[in-house]
């Protein structure tokens, strides 16, 4: 199945792109967990105009416990307070090795529109990936976000301070890998440019190792499709 143009008429006016993206999440960790080797496990995340909260769960007390001297405390204004922009939507397949607990090693991130949308958004959403990278965490970065000229792929190159040349296409698909070469380090990176019309790649997930899954983002893509019935009555 080809990819299809989810930000303009005539399938943006029939179909929602946030509704395609959680789905398409959830059916790329779905086929994950299909793949991957014993001791991995895939979970999509999906946040849409993210705030930040905390959960508090209640346990009764037993006799032999108090609630404790929290309550009582305030804590103290902040010294300092500047402007602050968090990463704006995410929308991300996490995959998790659960040796010793559950530890993130590495993530697929499918881009929205508003990590594009202004320089604080971008800069944002490339510092995630960096940290992701400079902490030997895998990522795959998935952009089919139509009408928005930012590439943030290239953004991620410059924080990195590489001297690959940018990329010339504002749709793509691409891994990229942390790996040791002779005890120096070295980013591996498998780019795809995307186009309308055209189907989609498959990728290589990177685990502990040097152990790779395939990622196929067609297979996935055309699931989402079929489920979200995209392609009957012409639409797409």
């Amino acid at each position: 199945m080809s990819l299809r143009d989810h930000f303009h008429p005539p399938l943006s006016a029939h179909r929602h792109w946030h509704a395609f993206h959680n789905a398409w999440a959830t059916y790329i960790a779905a086929d994950l967990n299909q793949r991957l080797p014993p001791g991995y496990f895939a979970e999509p995340n999906v946040q849409f105009g993210i705030e930040i909260d905390v959960a508090t769960f209640q346990e009764p007390f037993t006799e032999t416990q108090s609630p404790g001297p929290t309550m009582a405390w305030t804590a103290p204004a902040p010294a300092l307070s500047v402007p602050f922009t968090l990463t704006s939507d995410i929308v991300e397949v996490e995959i998790f090795t659960d040796a010793g607990g559950p530890m993130l090693t590495a993530a697929i991130e499918l881009i929205s529109p508003a990590n594009k949308d202004r320089p604080a958004h971008r800069a944002a959403f490339a510092a995630k990936c960096e940290t992701y990278l400079r902490q030997g965490i895998s990522l795959i970065m998935v952009d089919i976000v139509t009408g928005r000229s930012a590439n943030l792929h290239n953004d991620l190159l410059r924080k990195l301070a590489t001297s690959l040349p940018p990329l010339g296409s504002d749709l793509y698909a691409i891994a990229y890998r942390a790996s040791q070469v002779r005890g120096e380090s070295h980013l591996d990176i498998w780019p795809e440019t995307l186009a309308l019309g055209r189907t989609l790649p498959t990728l290589p997930l990177w685990l502990q190792g040097g152990v790779s899954v395939p990622v196929e983002l067609n297979l996935t893509y055309e699931q989402t499709c079929t489920a979200q019935r995209i392609g009957d009555n012409g639409l797409g």
